[in-house]
């Protein structure tokens, strides 16, 4: 961190003493005023439901500018990254902090592909599961379970436990999730094949079946690497914070992810796709494209309590970038499957139709966002809504474990202990 020349000074109206708070400037975006020795000095905590105002650490993997609508893993824009590499490429970057060159591409595809398969006793575990248990129920045990399985590297302060644990959970996330699906529809496990890419692996794993040769589509394939890319990282958001929270203690690796997890289950942050395909169906029960105005009406009514999910986003008040990328996606893979027509895709790109000329949600910048499209694409893929949670998590594990790192090795870093301003009664004595 660099320390700006001016500093912050706090006074009180009550004639208390003032502080000087130092100041600390990033590379880019807002500078933070350094509150660490503010109760030695004051006896006073600062008060930030939901840490919006709060700066928790320092990071240089990934920077959101909401105002501009861009987002950058390691100083890359999301759309160079989602056009010019793949998502392994990605991850090489986001651990690293660099992308590879030609020898390093090969050998970290390799190694990640050369992990895939997973201990054969978890099978078992997860067939302790009821059949219809929430994916992302399986997900979360599941991924907590591999620590049992493979406690060699379960070291948080070993680097080289950090590094196979990293690329242990990358590779096998797409065969947990998987085996989680098939597990649901009552389908015999695929073991994973390793000469397919990443994202081809993984559809092969959720499709295919021992009965016949599954082919890979070049087009679903890129469609799926694509929506793995936009969701890799996404700065310190609950479920990165709840990672790094857990971590912070000291646990496993593989605990502090499955704490991201489940934090991602959560319809406030993983659950927004599937809440806007729930959207979806909810008005093709109304009738269809014949209701989008009628639906459109209620939205505006600020009386109904009808929201429109998918459309607008919490942290970018612009377009969401990685949108623009996954609408493209989305039109690609609806071709590519003669889905044009369908009814529930017709009836979402009659509502984007409304939302990006509608004045309503022009001025109110309610564009649609990543969420809504590719959560049209998973459904047109095949992947039920109750699993796109699931690939969020997948997408997203190399964030958390690049996040995790990086704390680790921040020579700041200490223990998550945020504080309180306690409203409860004062000492009573038991009559």
């Amino acid at each position: 961190m660099k320390i700006a020349d001016n500093k912050a000074t706090l006074s009180f109206s009550n004639g208390s003493h003032g502080v000087e708070l130092p100041i600390y400037e990033g590379t880019i975006g807002p500078d933070v005023i350094d509150i660490r020795k503010l109760y030695a000095q004051t006896g006073m905590f600062t008060y930030d439901p939901g840490f919006m105002s709060t700066a928790a650490c320092e990071s240089a993997i990934t920077y959101i500018d909401g105002d501009k609508g861009e987002l950058l893993y390691r100083g890359y824009p999301i759309e160079q990254l989602a056009e010019k590499c793949d998502y392994l490429d990605t991850c090489h970057l986001l651990l690293k902090g660099e992308l590879p060159n030609t020898t390093e591409r090969d050998d970290f595809h390799k190694l990640v592909m050369n992990h895939t398969m997973v201990h054969e006793q978890m099978q078992f575990f997860l067939r302790g599961f009821r059949r219809d248990a929430h994916p992302m129920a399986v997900l979360t045990g599941l991924v907590g379970g591999m620590s049992a399985f493979y406690h060699d590297s379960t070291d948080i302060h070993n680097p080289e436990h950090r590094d196979i644990a990293a690329i242990r959970l990358i590779a096998k996330m797409p065969t947990l999730v998987a085996m989680a699906y098939k597990y649901g529809v009552g389908q015999p496990f695929m073991y994973p094949q390793n000469d397919l890419s990443y994202a081809g692996n993984f559809l092969r794993m959720m499709f295919g079946t021992p009965c016949e040769e599954y082919k890979v589509s070049p087009v679903l394939e890129k469609a799926l690497d694509r929506i793995f890319i936009l969701h890799a990282d996404h700065e310190q958001n609950a479920s990165t914070s709840t990672v790094r929270l857990c971590g912070s203690s000291g646990t496993n690796p593989f605990a502090a992810i499955a704490a991201g997890v489940a934090c991602l289950w959560g319809p406030a942050h993983g659950g927004a796709n599937e809440a806007a395909l729930t959207m979806l169906e909810d008005i093709q029960k109304m009738g269809g494209v014949a209701k989008v105005g009628e639906f459109v009406a209620k939205v505006k009514d600020k009386n109904s309590n009808v929201k429109l999910m998918g459309f607008g986003h919490r942290v970018y008040k612009n377009y969401d970038p990685r949108a623009k990328l996954m609408q493209e996606t989305c039109d690609e893979v609806l071709a590519e499957l003669g889905l044009e027509n369908d009814p529930l895709f017709a009836l979402a790109k009659a509502l984007e139709k409304i939302a990006l000329e509608d004045d309503y949600f022009v001025q109110r910048k309610l564009y649609p966002n990543v969420d809504f499209y590719s959560g049209i694409v998973q459904r047109a893929i095949g992947i039920p809504v109750k699993l796109f949670t699931g690939i969020f998590a997948l997408a997203r594990t190399v964030g958390w474990i690049a996040q995790l790192n990086e704390m680790i090795g921040d020579a700041d870093y200490k223990i998550g202990r945020p504080r309180q301003l306690y409203t409860g009664p004062v000492r009573r004595d038991i009559a």
